[in-house]
């Protein structure tokens, strides 16, 4: 039997890791002046070590976090999608939702491989292509969630944001 609703810890780990992940997304400064002067054969200062770290360390703390969040899906489920929504938007909904998993483990293990053992490629991967899908994504999951709100009516927020059945 599925749950009615998202249990606590699931919803402050979708909350804490959605806020972990913008920063990432957003703050990438430091890897990148870090990545720079690596690539140009600088002088890599404390400073530019300890700025990249902030991006490792937030990025190795989303991928704890993710397998926290898989387990728990398995251990505990979650909500049935509402019943009102049309089998194709079900079927994209678990699409996206997957992929996303998948790009919450995918990129800190790809960062990982770039930044702690040099694999170019891995970075690459990590700042060209899963960032780009990442970004898609998250505004295909926020776009998503306001027309389950506003158009279908349904309780797809509520349940992720107040914990209740609507």
């Amino acid at each position: 039997m599925k749950p009615l609703n998202y249990s606590i810890p699931q919803r402050i780990l979708h909350w804490g890791m959605a806020l972990l992940i913008l920063f990432n997304l957003l703050i990438t400064e430091g890897m990148e002046v870090w990545h720079r002067a690596v690539r140009r054969g600088l002088e890599i200062t404390p400073e530019m070590v300890a700025s990249a770290n902030i991006h490792a360390y937030v990025g190795i703390s989303i991928l704890v976090f993710a397998a926290v969040r898989i387990a728990l899906r398995v251990v505990q489920g979650v909500p049935a999608l509402p019943s009102e929504e049309p089998k194709v938007l079900q079927w994209i909904a678990k699409a996206t939702h997957g992929t996303l998993y998948l790009l919450m483990l995918a990129m800190p293990l790809t960062g990982i491989a770039a930044y702690y053992f040099d694999i170019g490629t891995a970075g690459d991967i990590h700042a060209d292509v899963f960032k780009f899908i990442l970004w898609a994504l998250i505004a295909f999951h926020v776009a998503g969630t306001l027309v389950q709100k506003f158009y279908f009516k349904t309780d797809v927020l509520d349940r992720m944001t107040k914990g209740i059945k609507g």
